[in-house]
């Protein structure tokens, strides 16, 4: 798996899932909002595997490198 989740993505990824997370814990929001364990995974492991059949990646590009 190659990384494709970086900077400020990642982190909101993280942020909003762990508040969806706490708000369906406390039954603020339902259950539903436990679909922020997916934000907190694809945060913590930098992959969404959403992004693969679009090429997407919010990581930074490396300057200068060759090849690919």
């Amino acid at each position: 798996m190659k990384a494709n989740v970086g900077g400020i993505d990642r982190i909101l990824r993280i942020a909003v899932g762990a508040l969806l997370i706490v708000l369906a814990a406390l039954n603020v929001i339902g259950p539903w909002g436990y679909i922020g364990v997916l934000g907190v995974l694809t945060g913590l492991f930098r992959f969404c595997p959403i992004y693969l059949p679009f090429s997407w990646s919010t990581c930074a590009t490396k300057q200068g490198h060759a090849g690919g």
